[in-house]
């Protein structure tokens, strides 16, 4: 950016001065003896107008012909105008064309979702894609913030693991200098190892999973910010996941009310998501669904995004789901010592159909109750040596969650699909551009 080049989103506190900008070309209209320039540079987008009876012929021939999503440098003078969405307009003095942009392929006509994810690289420019990167950029700005202040330390986890967090079969493999390594499924056990060191720790990157799913709630690389806990309950979990919840989205609501609009998402439900959330037991999760949804579940299974989606319809904000069963949660969860079938485990479900974007619960804290569940999950007991070191070595109960960002972002900004969500997703058939 040159020293005195001037932001659009800074330019209300310029009207009536001469200011240089740049940034590139988002759409031209002409009318008669006028051209209209729209210019965007990322912090905003303001209208340029170009008066031929004020400008040398040679500039106004410029702006004439200046193509979409070229590169430009404009001078002119900051005007008030309250019609305008940035309050102000540029009367143009000169152009600069720096780089010029023949044919861009992403017209103003409709386009399919498979060509635009083609052009994604291009894709991100429009004002839609931009408004929901930058409602990501609040989003995980938010987490990072709200935790630091509640006392979490950064401890971020490796992406080359060793072994299996959440089983063998989603895993991506690859070689590690002669021995196989995987692609981190999540950070969990190292936050562990972490939260034995700070207490109160969290890790923030991104996450894979193989799986072969085509669904609109699917990524294969996905970001997830994941809390962890010393001397902490599923209660205390889920106490925090509320607080955390409640703090980043009225954090979103803050920054980016205009991004919202433009995505055309009402925010009165957004509005409502002040804790404490409702809270649901799986075996009462399981009634609603095969007594009041007439879906067939049966107990013992995990919830489907159809599930889910059902669930949801019942609830204006978040809502948990706790007391999942035991066979279909990871093996570091804690067993109910009510029940043995059961987990201490949560998700927190988003309403409007959305589904989880958060699972937590407490950890298994017995040397031999871990020892036990991983020799039930068929686990290389020789990978898990060091998580068990955690075990002998002051072990206490502990507990924490993990959120997908791409999942909250989803519902936070109304979208149908994950694959906007993120500036390039990977999905099952996808990894270009």
């Amino acid at each position: 950016m040159g020293d005195t080049a001037t932001r659009i989103g800074a330019l209300r506190g310029k009207i009536g001065e001469e200011v240089r900008i740049q940034g590139w070309l988002y759409n031209r209209r002409s009318s008669g003896k006028l051209e209209f320039l729209l210019v965007r540079d990322g912090s905003g987008t303001v209208q340029c107008v170009a008066v031929n009876a004020e400008l040398p012929e040679a500039v106004f021939a410029k702006c004439a012909a200046v193509t979409q999503e070229s590169s430009v440098r404009v001078t002119g003078i900051v005007r008030e105008d309250k019609r305008a969405p940035s309050g102000v307009e540029l009367s143009l003095r000169d152009l600069e064309v720096v780089g010029p942009s023949v044919d861009f392929p992403i017209t103003p006509k409709e386009h399919g979702p498979s060509f635009l994810l083609d052009q994604r690289h291009l894709w991100i420019r429009s004002p839609r894609q931009a408004a929901i990167l930058k409602v990501r950029h609040s989003l995980v700005q938010a987490c990072r913030d709200w935790l630091n202040r509640d006392g979490f330390i950064l401890a971020d986890a490796p992406i080359f693991t060793p072994s299996a967090c959440e089983g063998t079969t989603t895993l991506f493999e690859t070689q590690y200098f002669g021995e196989k390594a995987y692609l981190t499924q999540s950070g969990q056990l190292y936050n562990e190892a972490t939260a034995m060191a700070f207490g109160k720790t969290y890790c923030f990157g991104p996450t894979f999973r193989a799986e072969k799913s085509k669904t609109r709630r699917h990524l294969i690389e996905f970001w997830m910010v994941e809390p962890e806990i010393a001397f902490a309950t599923l209660e205390d979990v889920m106490a925090l996941i509320e607080r955390f919840v409640e703090g980043i989205v009225g954090r979103v609501l803050e920054e980016r009310r205009e991004e919202l609009k433009v995505l055309e998402r009402d925010p009165a439900p957004l509005e409502g998501v002040k804790a404490p959330f409702p809270r649901v037991s799986y075996d009462e999760a399981v009634r609603i669904l095969k007594e009041k949804k007439g879906l067939p579940f049966e107990w013992g299974s995990d919830f489907g995004a159809a599930d889910e989606t059902a669930l949801t319809e019942d609830y204006d904000r978040p809502f948990f789901v706790h007391g999942f069963p035991a066979a279909v949660k990871a093996f570091y969860m804690k067993r109910d010592p009510k029940d043995d079938r059961l987990s201490l485990s949560c998700d927190l479900l988003a309403p409007e159909g959305y589904g989880e974007i958060v699972g937590g619960g407490e950890r298994e804290d017995s040397l031999d109750r871990l020892v036990g569940r991983i020799r039930e999950h068929e686990l290389p007991l020789e990978a898990f040596e060091w998580y068990l070191d955690l075990r002998r070595y002051g072990s206490v109960p502990h507990s924490g969650f993990g959120m997908g960002i791409e999942r909250t972002l989803t519902w936070i900004c109304g979208i149908e699909h994950l694959r906007e969500t993120i500036p390039f997703p990977r999905m099952l058939n996808r990894l270009r551009p």
